[in-house]
């Protein structure tokens, strides 16, 4: 799975978590979580759970808790994948 593939399926799990719609619209691999987009540390454990169903895999804890930018998180859902 290519990098675009990935981060438009990321767009569309983190969206309904999104408190900017401005940086919603200006994402990147530097966009972060909880500074740029606003979202809440208890949403970013359904947007890991969300993940995990979208891509069928498991994420540990020492992953999930890198998961704070959207670069972070592609290298980890790449990274997963590439171990199935």
């Amino acid at each position: 799975m290519e990098n675009t593939e990935i981060t438009e399926k990321l767009k569309r799990i983190i969206k309904p978590y999104v408190n900017d719609a401005d940086a919603m619209e200006n994402l990147n691999e530097n966009t972060d979580f909880i500074n740029d987009l606003k979202i809440n540390s208890a949403n970013l454990v359904d947007i890991v759970l969300d993940v995990e169903e979208e891509f069928k895999i498991d994420i540990d804890n020492e992953s999930m808790a890198k998961m704070l930018t959207v670069e972070a998180t592609l290298n980890i859902i790449k990274d997963k994948l590439q171990q199935q």
